[in-house]
Formats: C-alpha cells, structure tokens, sequence
C-alpha cells in the first residue's frame, strides 16, 4: 500500500477525508538517526479540533446502534490488515522514532494485541441481570459508548499506545478523535489507510495533528467525554486537572522513574543482562525501562561490572541497519538535556562507570547518546528521582531488602518495580509491598499484556481507571441500570412495590 504525506505537509483526518491544515504553522519530522526531514507536521488550530469533533459527533448515533458483532468483524479484518503490513507499520516507526527494527516490530505486535482484545468486545459489552429482585420486578444493568472521545499519544510508541486507546474505544460504540504525538505522526497516517481498507465508516476515527492548541482544544470541548492520555507527568497533570474541571473522564498515564532491586542470592550475570536490556532498549525511551539498581552491598560491585560489560556490547545506529542494538534518541534538544543530567550527576557526587557522551562524539548525524551508568547514587539525588527518558542508570547501594524497599519508596513515581532473586518467599514480599502498580520477578520490563490493565500508582498515573483490560472498558462505557414491573390488564395491587421501595 503506498502512502503518502511523508516529506511534505501532513494533513488532517476528519469524518474520513485527508484534509490540508489550515494553520501557517509547522514543524520539522526528522528521522533521528540522521536528521532527514520525513515530513512536516500542523500545529493546527482549534477550528481544527471543533471540525473533527463534529465529524465524530454526527458520526456516533449510526455507529453507536450498529450491532457490536459487526463492530468487531471490522477490527478483525483491521488485525489481518496489520498483520500484512507489519513490516511497513516497523519501517514508519523506526523512521520517525529511531528504535531498531526488532523493536520497532515488536511494538507492531503489541499493537496487534490490542486490536485483538477489542475485537472480542461482544461479551465484554454484556451487562447483567437480576430477575425478581422483589416481587414481579426484575432488575438489569446495560452498558452503552460514552459518545465523542479523544486520545492524547506520546512520540516513544506511536502505533502501540494509541492502540490502547481507540481499538476499544471505536468497538464499544465510540467515535474517536486522536491528536499523535507531533515528533512522530507518520505511523498514525498508515494505521488510518488501513483503518479505512477495514471497513470503519467516515467519522468514527479521525486524526488531528498539532501540539498544545489542539491538546488544550479536546481538553475543553464540551462534546469529548473522556480523554486517554499518555506522556510526561507534568503534562499528565495538566491534562487530569483541565479536562476533568471540564466535567470529562480522564485517565492520564504519565512518567516513570522504575527501581530494580538485586538480591544477592540471584545470578548477577543474567540480571544485569536482563537490567541492561530493560535500561537501554529502545533508547531508555519507554514508561518501562529500568532506571534505578537498588542492589545490596554483597553484590554491587559485581554487579557494577556486569553492567558495565552488556553496555559495552551495544552497537549503537541507525535502527534500518542490522545488529544495531541502541538507536538515538528523539531530538537533538532532548539529547542535550541527558548530558545535561550527566553533569547533575556528576555535582551531586556520584560515581560516573561510564559516559555515554563518548559514544555520541562518534555519529556527526542524528541525535545519539550511549549507555550512561552512575554508581554510588543516593536516593535524594535528582538523577533517582527525576525521570530523565535516556539511556541513563543509576546505581544506589544498600544494606539489605528493607533497605532497598525504603529507596524505592521514597520515588514520586510508582509505575513499575522489579527484583532479582532466588527467593520465594522474598519475591512475594517485595511483590506485595513495593509501592509500585507493576511488578516483575526476574523479569526486566513487567508491562502486562493488553487484556491486563496499565497499572501505574503515585505521579504515574492520575485518574481511576487504567488502560486497557477491563479497566479500559470501564473507561469507555457507561451504565444504566433498569428496573421493571408488568402488569396484567385490571391488575392493581401494586403492595409488592410499596415494600420495595423504601
């Protein structure tokens, strides 16, 4: 399938016609593995924003009544689509994201896990009922599409994590608006093609590109419902704050500082290898990667040169290219503020095991940064608490399991948690009292499968319920409960309802 709109202006998605922006304002998609210029993305305008509402707005009372089987065969065919595309879908995002290609892929594939969720929303529609919950009265509760909803993407997966947005959102009876990240919106352009080859009809979906005028636009729209949104913390803030003061649904998943503790009962060569991977894939870029090692004394300083030998295996490129392992980072500007965290680092008193700016100083193109690793961190220090989004580790040391807990504890952020050990009963203890939403035993990046919800806890979340799973169903639907009575005709002893209703 050829698509077009890369290396010129972008154009918008509304009620399923491609339409040029009408802003004078744009900014530069460059591929950041070599500064190439893939397109040019609007920062459309609030005119923009009301347009697509509209289109969603006229589009959800036929698609709202379509029988939710039919709803589900079009995100079936929607799955097959992406799974014959998939290495086109990986190309985009390495491209415009500059992860590599087996990661790229596999985002593909998680993506695909989502569709595939939605596409079994006929019995996760269903509701219940309650016959003769007083006498001659039945009782059921209905579940109905909320009406006009929005999403809010982040640049590190830009075909994934709006797919945990509208798959179910659309299949549950809702019309869709989506504003993708502007640093990578090209991905979004190939999921509408196929997206429309799959049947859905004009409106259901629709795309606006820009950045805060069109965030700001959904947030205060009076016809959006409900608002999804993944990103930073401080924006995740805005976004809870603004659009529920404007009576919406929100969920908004935002940053992450995650902490691995390392026992010393377990293999520190598989740790660290599981660390590194889980540190540095996808260029530390993701809400996931292992950005602390809180690791007991016995075993740091093994720990510590493990680490330090998986970093050093690393080939870091262009993504496109085979066996590269560490593609760049996002922009030059974002490249700037990692060094500029190795410089906090270093004033604040920890052990630098190695720099990644060395590695940047050999690619005169492209915005790459290689593995940073800092031992002997302290829990206070800004390179723990602050999320930083890089290839970028901190090491803390300390005494033992209690202490490694307290350190995590003191995080601002609770999206994931991780231990490595041997020990059952050590497991479960860490597992039921780290003050994190997702946890991993032995594993190095614990984000659960779509038909699981995203469970951050503290800064890393705001709002009630979480994406995907039954949550994201939840998000995404309303209820109604109905209560019934039927007489025959001359009946009226009406002495069963007078003891129901208290």
């Amino acid at each position: 399938m050829k698509i077009t709109q890369t290396r010129d202006a972008l154009q918008n998605f509304i009620g399923g016609t491609w339409v040029p922006s009408d802003t004078d304002r744009y900014e530069d998609v460059p591929n950041p593995a070599t500064g190439e210029v893939l397109g040019r993305v609007p920062l459309s305008t609030r005119e923009e924003v009301d347009a697509a509402v509209e289109a969603a707005r006229c589009a959800f009372p036929m698609w709202s009544q379509t029988p939710v089987v039919d709803r589900t065969r079009i995100m079936f065919r929607f799955q097959q689509l992406l799974l014959e595309h998939q290495h086109e879908l990986a190309e985009r995002i390495t491209q415009e994201n500059g992860k590599n290609m087996s990661e790229a892929h596999a985002e593909v594939m998680r993506a695909i896990e989502m569709v595939e969720f939605a596409a079994g929303m006929t019995p996760l529609m269903k509701g219940e009922t309650l016959p003769n919950i007083a006498r001659d009265i039945d009782c059921e509760m209905l579940r109905f599409p909320l009406g006009v909803v929005a999403g809010i993407a982040p640049f590190n997966f830009p075909l994934m994590v709006p797919m945990w947005m509208y798959p179910i959102a659309i299949t549950a009876g809702n019309t869709f608006v989506l504003k993708p990240s502007e640093r990578t919106p090209l991905s979004t352009v190939l999921a509408v093609e196929l997206l429309k080859k799959a049947g859905l009809p004009d409106g259901v979906f629709n795309v606006v590109n820009g950045a805060h005028e069109v965030v700001n636009g959904l947030l205060e729209h009076p016809d959006v419902q409900a608002v999804s949104f993944v990103g930073s913390q401080p924006v995740a803030e805005h976004v809870y704050k603004t659009a529920s003061a404007h009576g919406k649904r929100v969920q908004a998943l935002a940053g992450a500082k995650n902490h691995h503790l390392v026992m010393a009962d377990t293999d520190l060569a598989r740790a660290a290898k599981t660390i590194a991977s889980s540190a540095f894939g996808c260029a530390g870029e993701r809400c996931m990667a292992a950005s602390v090692v809180v690791v007991v004394e016995d075993a740091a300083d093994t720990l510590v040169q493990h680490l330090l030998h998986e970093a050093n295996q690393l080939k870091l490129g262009n993504g496109v290219e085979p066996g590269v392992d560490l593609g760049p980072v996002i922009r030059d500007s974002h490249r700037q503020k990692i060094h500029s965290y190795i410089q906090t680092g270093l004033a604040e008193g920890a052990a630098l095991v190695r720099d990644g700016r060395e590695d940047a100083a050999q690619h005169d193109k492209g915005f790459f940064t290689g593995p940073t690793i800092f031992d002997r961190a302290e829990a206070q220090m800004a390179i723990v608490r602050e999320e930083i989004f890089a290839p970028f580790l901190s090491i803390v040391r300390v005494h033992d399991f209690e202490a490694g807990l307290d350190v995590i504890k003191q995080s601002p952020y609770g999206n994931g948690a991780c231990i490595y050990t041997n020990s059952g009963k050590r497991a479960r203890d860490f597992a039921h009292r780290v003050e994190a939403g997702m946890v991993g035993v032995n594993v190095g990046v614990p984000a659960p499968m779509g038909f699981f919800a995203f469970t951050g806890w503290k800064k890393s979340f705001y709002g009630d319920l979480h994406a995907n799973g039954s949550d994201g169903i939840e998000f995404f639907t309303k209820k109604k409960t109905i209560t019934t009575r039927w007489f025959d005709d001359g009946d009226t002893n009406i002495g069963s309802q007078q003891t129901f209703v208290k």
